[in-house]
């Protein structure tokens, strides 16, 4: 597949977490982990702590998604240190520390990345697009699993993948909401080049993890597909 698989881990069985990851390895390229405070949104979920036992089963790269509503260096710290490969953070919280975080994270060899809620525009992000690994867009407002995807996110993800394009940089678009097989075709065309597979697009699938995850990798396969015209375009070639 031309797109990587990062599965939300807040929305596996908590109850069984080795369990879950050693299912999960065959479809991951790397974890999603959401650490939320409350604050910035009206839930709670995860902490860095839950990376480092995570770190301790799995060598592929994990995520801290900061959904905090006051962060400064010494959290970000406390997530790498727990074993995150990337630190995601909303733009809002960190505009008058975003060097100084940027420094920090590649200092250790830490990829740095925003978020976008649907409420927030691309052109709160221009000023250092140069600065990022990874742009991530929400497609549904955050905090929550299982809301309804919000169209006009279509046009943000086109938008980022052009800026991208013109500037000549190479950070990640990354997806978060509603990535299922409703969507996998019109998000990849628009320029996403990682999903977060959650409830909808993977835990949901069925009860049993290791079926859940053979239905959404035929799903991923079947809706990313080459069409037809493409496939004798390539052949052709």
């Amino acid at each position: 597949m031309d797109v990587r698989i990062s599965p939300s881990l807040m929305c596996m069985d908590l109850m069984h977490i080795a369990d879950e990851i050693g299912k999960l390895e065959v479809i991951a390229d790397e974890y999603h982990a959401d650490i939320i405070d409350w604050h910035y949104c009206r839930n709670m979920s995860l902490a860095p702590c839950f990376i480092e036992g995570i770190r301790g089963i799995t060598k592929k790269p994990i995520e801290a998604h900061l959904y905090v509503d006051n962060i400064d260096a010494e959290l970000v710290e406390l997530c790498m240190d727990s074993g995150a490969s990337i630190v995601t953070m909303p733009p809002e919280v960190i505009e008058r520390q975003v060097y100084r975080l940027k420094r920090l994270t590649e200092g250790r060899g830490v990829g740095f990345g925003v978020f976008i809620n649907p409420a927030v525009s691309l052109d709160v992000v221009e000023p250092y697009l140069d600065q990022l690994n990874r742009l991530l867009i929400l497609t549904v407002d955050p905090g929550f699993a299982g809301q309804p995807f919000v169209e006009s996110s279509l046009r943000k993800i086109e938008a980022a993948a052009k800026r991208r394009d013109q500037l000549g940089l190479s950070f990640d678009i990354e997806v978060d909401g509603c990535c299922n097989e409703r969507y996998y075709r019109r998000l990849r065309d628009a320029g996403a080049d990682i999903f977060v597979l959650g409830g909808s697009g993977l835990f949901k699938k069925d009860p049993d993890t290791a079926r859940a995850i053979q239905i959404a990798r035929g799903l991923l396969e079947r809706e990313l597909a080459p069409t037809a015209t493409a496939a004798q375009a390539a052949e052709c070639a």
